[in-house]
């Protein structure tokens, strides 16, 4: 799926046969998706206690994984990503952002993805922002929202004659930062999705709809049409709430835009805040009561700001 800020910068480059560009799109995008879909099941029937070892950068063909592969398999009918590999993973980090760069070179032109979290489940997904609508050899998607501990990847990647190529389940551990937003644990369950969107500032498109926000997917979002700082979404729960706080994952560009750096919360008429946010998931604590929680975008690096997800912790009202 291509993210607003790389379509916009698609625009400006020369134009080209249109139906040649469609062809190239779809032989490499569909598979790309449903190789994810494909990913994703196989990736919840291992064990969450399955230990694969830590990955480091210039750790080997596809990372070092201590305990043998027995744990692990590749997805029915889908190639080994270490056929094309033509090189060592590397790993930047950059934990003050909670983000990494991975990078990695093909023996073949494909177009790459990697599917990453914090347990054997995965969760979240990153396509190689040099894409550009067709295959290359040298890839570096960047993982955002990572936390200090262990992060599970796969890496898989698609051939323009529609092959998909996957590697193993691999770990590694990523560092503790000095910034970022102090760790805040939330006072109640998060009920957002029990909430319905009754208005948003804008959507860039039904794929980056504002029900993205609130659907428990890390791997979709929210994006408002270049609304920056104007961005704001009201979620109406039908009944009076006592809210106690709400998280914010902020969405962002890997060139630095569309990225929520505070936030404020409006409940009861009442606005909270503003709150830190990102990277990862930020916590705002408040006490107030209302049927409607409205979440503004405060200050952000401008762009096709949104958010991943929002999270309010609440309860009934009595």
């Amino acid at each position: 799926m291509t993210d607003p800020g790389e379509e916009a910068a698609e625009e400006t480059k020369p134009r080209q046969n249109p139906w040649l560009l469609a062809a190239a799109a779809a032989l490499i995008a569909v598979p790309v998706l449903v190789g994810f879909v494909m990913l994703r099941n196989n990736s919840n029937d291992i064990p969450a206690d399955v230990v694969g070892g830590t990955t480091t950068p210039g750790g080997g063909m596809g990372g070092n994984t201590s305990g043998g592969s027995g744990g692990d398999r590749q997805a029915a009918g889908v190639g080994d990503f270490a056929e094309i590999q033509a090189n060592e993973i590397k790993l930047d980090f950059d934990p003050d952002t909670g983000s990494a760069i991975l990078k990695v070179d093909t023996s073949i032109g494909v177009a790459c993805a990697v599917t990453y979290g914090p347990t054997t489940g995965l969760g979240s997904l990153s396509t190689d922002t040099d894409m550009a609508g067709g295959a290359h050899a040298n890839h570096h998607p960047k993982l955002i929202g990572l936390t200090a501990g262990p992060v599970w990847y796969r890496v898989q990647a698609i051939a323009p004659d529609g092959k998909l190529y996957q590697s193993e389940l691999l770990q590694f551990d990523f560092p503790e930062g000095s910034g970022g937003v102090p760790a805040v644990q939330p006072p109640l369950p998060n009920v957002a999705s029990r909430a319905r969107v009754s208005e948003v500032s804008s959507e860039y498109s039904d794929a980056y709809g504002a029900a993205n926000a609130i659907d428990g997917d890390l791997a979709t979002e929210w994006s408002s049409a270049g609304d920056g700082d104007a961005a704001y979404i009201v979620l109406d729960f039908g009944e009076n709430m006592r809210v106690r706080g709400v998280g914010f994952r902020t969405r962002q560009m890997t060139d630095g835009t569309s990225i929520t750096n505070t936030f404020t919360v409006t409940v009861g008429g009442k606005t909270y805040g503003p709150f830190e946010a990102g990277p990862g998931l930020a916590i705002g604590l408040f006490d107030a009561s209302g049927q409607t929680v409205r979440i503004d975008v405060d200050t952000s690096t401008g762009g096709n700001t949104g958010a991943v997800e929002i999270e309010v912790y609440a309860e009934p009202e009595m």
